[in-house]
């Protein structure tokens, strides 16, 4: 059993993570390349350390939600030298097929076992602790990450062992998660352009077959406007992306993503720091 895990990454999603592991009575290391988005976490018991290799040094297991697979890849590469023989790696970030594989190569290269567990969800179910994690990678390694996962999740999905399953099953899940998102924009927009109050829109659909919690979380911030970012659009921008690339070499058609990637790249246009809901200002003519 895991007892001392290094969380490298401090953004919307990995500081909520490191205080669950450090609720659940794990000994937790914590870095990011901003120190101050590190520092509260000494407050809540986590050893701040001032760089990436001094917080995996010994660790059991090194968890890191980074922003893409460039990021992971330079942080882990300065890293994983310091690391014990054998470290159990949990990469959690959304990274592609093709940022998988560089990771897997990496953590290979130096003597470590990947686990490629991308996790669904935002800011709110990571400071709960209620992720689902779609998880992948050796059944010799899993052990070792059940107490680590348990604290940031509230589910595990096992997709496989290959090093890249984790990511494939993320990219469908995050096409619709897009997908829903982009409709319940252009739903509020065309309730604004045809004089209709866009909040009837979400009362019609309550309780509905065609009702999803998630339409009334964005639709709510859409109305509003308050785009606190919960999943930042640039995470949009970035996973449409290698949804799209996913898609192409899957063999399937890749229209729909396309436009919504357009319409989250025009909307972060100026300030890709907002919500995701922030899309909804690119259906304005």
């Amino acid at each position: 059993m895991s007892k001392s895990v290094a969380v490298l990454g401090m953004g919307l999603m990995g500081a909520g993570m490191a205080r669950n592991l450090l609720r659940a009575g794990l000994e937790v290391r914590v870095w990011n390349r901003d120190p101050a988005k590190s520092r509260p976490l000494a407050d809540d018991g986590a050893v701040v350390a001032d760089s990436a290799a001094e917080a995996v040094a010994g660790a059991d297991v090194v968890l890191t939600m980074l922003f893409d697979a460039d990021a992971t890849f330079e942080v882990m590469s300065a890293a994983l030298p310091s690391a014990r023989a054998g470290v159990v790696w949990a990469q959690c970030a959304t990274v592609g097929v093709d940022g998988a594989a560089r990771l897997a190569a990496l953590a290979a290269e130096h003597g470590a076992v990947l686990l490629d567990a991308p996790v669904l969800g935002t800011r709110k179910p990571a400071e709960d602790g209620t992720l689902t994690v779609l998880a992948a990678g050796p059944v010799s390694a899993r052990a070792a990450v059940e107490p680590v996962f348990a604290a940031v999740g509230s589910r595990v999905v096992w997709a496989g062992e290959r090093a890249d399953d984790g990511q494939r099953l993320k990219l469908v899940a995050n096409s619709w998660v897009l997908s829903v998102t982009g409709a319940t924009a252009q739903a509020v927009a065309l309730a604004r352009g045809l004089g209709v109050e866009p909040q009837l829109f979400l009362d019609s659909v309550a309780g509905s077959a065609v009702d999803t919690p998630y339409a009334h979380l964005k639709g709510k911030a859409m109305i509003t406007g308050d785009f606190t970012p919960s999943f930042g659009i640039d995470g949009a921008v970035k996973d449409s992306a290698l949804i799209l690339e996913a898609l192409e070499a899957g063999g399937t058609d890749g229209r729909l993503m396309a436009a919504l990637h357009g319409l989250f790249a025009d909307a972060a246009e100026g300030d890709g720091s907002v919500d995701m809901a922030a899309v909804v200002r690119a259906y304005r003519t």
